[in-house]
């Protein structure tokens, strides 16, 4: 690892965000895009680890003590990447050059099936506006797309059902 890596102090980002922790995972919701994330368990250890003054290894001893995994690096660093591309992180991170191309798959095979509970998920919806959400039509009513019905969503013989 560089110097520059060592020294990485990712930010979590918290400002126009509403946070809710659940058992096993965190719901964020983001107010500036309206997207909705879910943060499996590891996602949200290593996010809640971003509090500026805690580096990688930092990162992966607190993955290794809470889940008992044999958590690598790639793990952190996938978490990190997926973080910032949600803009949960205040700058996006880069992954070290000798990390560059190793995707899930290849981290999953380093690790094994047995631990794959522990890579890093974040799952992302993207909710709609006040003026979205009031613009759809009921069941019942007549469409010619199923992307205007409401929930469910499916336009069928011009009808939503």
């Amino acid at each position: 690892m560089e110097v520059s890596e060592r020294k990485l102090r990712p930010l979590a980002r918290t400002h126009g965000l509403v946070v809710r922790e659940l058992p096993e995972e965190v719901l964020v919701y983001d107010l500036d895009t309206h997207k909705a994330l879910c943060l499996n368990r590891t996602a949200a250890l290593v996010w809640k680890c971003c509090d500026g003054q805690t580096g990688i290894e930092g990162m992966l001893r607190a993955l290794r003590a809470e889940t008992g995994e044999p958590v690598t690096e790639e793990v952190v660093w996938l978490a990190l990447e997926r973080l910032g591309r949600d803009r949960l992180l205040t700058e996006r991170v880069r992954r070290p050059a000798a990390l560059a191309g190793v995707s899930r798959r290849d981290v999953l095979k380093k690790i094994g099936l047995a631990a794959a509970v522990t890579l890093p998920v974040v799952t992302a919806i993207v909710a709609p506006t006040t003026a979205q959400a009031a613009s759809c039509t009921p069941t019942g009513g007549s469409c010619t797309a199923s992307a205007e019905c409401c929930p469910p969503g499916i336009c069928t013989g011009g009808t939503c059902v």
